[in-house]
């Protein structure tokens, strides 16, 4: 019988008044309960309860731990009471760790409708491109581009689509449009987080990469974005990244017959056992937002296919 059995069976034999009435409460014999008695008041090195075969008495010391113990009880129940309200209603803290450019252009803009829905969860949103390790940070989920390394991780994939490598039309107007990979030799290429100086394409089922060089390295998918727009050169990153501009025109997709795979965009998170109802309201809500039917763009039209995949 452990520590917090043998506190229970001294608060019953105290309320019940006798180690009989005690041990039907507890559901063990009246031995039992003497020995258990015995056991706490030696570790405790102090008298308890004065017991004879008739009846039995508190100590002073023992009214002073039977009121501390019904007070710890008291706030154990509490607590409990407060985690089942906390997990039974979509409320409380939900702290995450997104991407910088999937925050600023997806996520925040959403809010207003979510907190329509959920008035009562306050969020705490941290901005990272790289892998964040949500147990030391103390993360609740995160959202995340790329294949998940960290298989201790839970992960549900948001949306797929494939590496985009765009530039204004512009730009193409100025310096043409490269047919292959090989001609991005010939251009300024934006090097960035998913496009540093080697570039991986596929060709005939096989994966190859191409050497690319440029006046401007960034390392912020955010900062990749804007350079694109402002038409410094050719960019390269997820679709989900460019979504916009494609669907405006204001990119367009070159070298779509030589893009590889598709990469997930996904939601991760610790443990999907006994999860609260504001990480579940949270989880669903990044899978309405990144639901996208069609991606169509000036420039060709297989990006909507792989948006819609």
């Amino acid at each position: 019988m452990n520590k917090l059995q043998a506190i229970n069976v001294f608060i019953q034999v105290v309320d019940s008044g006798g180690l009989s009435a005690a041990a039907i409460k507890v559901g063990i014999s009246s031995s039992a309960v003497t020995k258990c008695l015995s056991r706490l008041e030696e570790d405790l090195g102090t008298l308890l309860v004065n017991r004879s075969t008739r009846r039995v008495s508190i100590t002073e010391n023992g009214r002073k731990y039977y009121a501390l113990c019904k007070q710890i009880i008291a706030d154990l129940e509490q607590a409990d009471l407060s985690m089942r309200q906390q997990s039974d209603t979509a409320s409380g803290l939900v702290r995450m760790v997104v991407p910088v450019s999937f925050g600023h252009v997806t996520l925040i803009p959403n809010l207003p409708e979510f907190y329509k829905r959920y008035p009562d969860i306050v969020l705490d949103i941290h901005f990272s491109d790289y892998a964040v390790d949500l147990i030391q940070g103390s993360f609740d989920l995160a959202v995340r581009t790329g294949e998940l390394a960290d298989s201790a991780l839970v992960r549900r994939i948001l949306t797929k689509g494939p590496m985009m490598t765009v530039a204004m039309p512009a730009y193409l107007a100025r310096h043409g449009t490269p047919e292959s990979p090989e001609d991005l030799s010939r251009h300024n290429c934006i090097q960035g987080r998913h496009g540093g100086p080697r570039w991986t394409f596929q060709r005939d089922g096989r994966l190859f990469d191409v050497p690319v060089s440029g006046n401007l390295q960034v390392h912020s998918g955010e900062a990749v974005r804007v350079a694109a727009c402002s038409g410094i050169g050719i960019a390269r990153s997820t679709w989900w990244l460019f979504r916009q501009e494609l669907q405006t025109g204001v990119l367009v997709p070159i070298l779509q017959a030589f893009a590889p795979e598709e990469i997930p965009l996904s939601v991760v998170y610790p443990d999907k056992r006994h999860m609260s109802k504001k990480i579940v309201a949270m989880i669903e809500f990044l899978i309405e937002i990144t639901k996208v039917k069609s991606l169509k763009g000036k420039g060709g039209t297989s990006q909507g296919r792989a948006a819609a995949r």
